[in-house]
This record gives C-alpha cells, structure tokens and sequence, in this order.
C-alpha cells in the first residue's frame, strides 16, 4: 500500500492520493504552522480513519444479521495530552443507528467491529490509546452531532 502526498501551495496544504482511487484528500495544518482550512488536519485524519475502519465491518456485520438500517453516522472524539508530541490518550466512538436495529445485536456486532476488525483501532490500542464506543439506536435518524 502507499499514498502520495503532494504540496499544493506555498503554505502546508497538501493533496493525498492512493492507487485504490481518483479521489484527492485534501490536508492542511494549523493556523499557527501556516494552515488555511483547505483539509483536514493529519490528527482528524486519524479519528476519521478508526471510525471509518470500524463503520465499515459494523456495516458489513449488521448486513450480515439482515439488521434493517435506515441511516448510519459516526462520532469520534479525540482527547490528546499536552505535551508534545500532543498524541491520543483517549478516543470515544458513538455509533448512530436508526431503523428495524436490535440493539444487543448491534452492541455484540459494534464489538466485533471495533476490538477485532479494526487494524486502526488495533495500532491505536498498542500505542496506548484509550478507546471506547458505545451505539445509540432509535427508530428515527439522529441528528446528534451533526
């Protein structure tokens, strides 16, 4: 596997691009290193890449179970040390899910998601990294977060 990163400006904006896509991921860094809110930054790319990794098998998972999902959306938070390098100590994950759900089975599926699919979630853990998740289920989409 490998991406590429090209520099986009004179400033820290960069594009990412893969070989599994033509999609570009746009990149950018802090105001105080010269970011200009063109992309995201690299730490929300982590949080988008461990809920993304995990959204993926508990969709797959809950398809497999013929759970009816009507609408699916992810919230991930970050809690990170002060000292630098300023990493993750501590990561929270709320799975939103409405539709026909069962929510143990939702809850055991989310499990299996996160503990045992993830690879993201594993790097993070053998890094230290406190992660939690919890899934929230009703009848109507959530607009939690949004």
């Amino acid at each position: 596997m490998r991406v590429n990163l090209e520099r986009v400006n004179d400033a820290v904006h960069f594009e990412g691009t893969s070989r599994s896509t033509t999609v570009k991921v746009h990149i950018d860094g802090t105001p105080e290193i010269g970011g200009q809110g063109l992309g995201s930054r690299p730490m929300e790319l982590v949080l988008m890449a461990l809920g993304s990794c995990s959204a993926l098998d508990l969709l797959l998972i809950l398809k497999k179970q013929k759970q009816d999902v009507k609408s699916f959306s992810v919230s991930v938070d970050g809690t990170r040390r002060e000292a630098l390098p300023s990493i993750f100590t501590k990561i929270h994950i709320v799975f939103h899910l409405s539709g026909d759900i069962d929510l143990l089975k939702a809850e055991r599926a989310a499990e299996l998601a996160v503990k045992k699919y993830c690879s993201v979630h594993d790097m993070l853990a053998a890094g230290g990294v406190e992660i939690t998740y919890v899934v929230v289920a009703s009848s109507q989409p959530s607009t939690e977060d949004r």
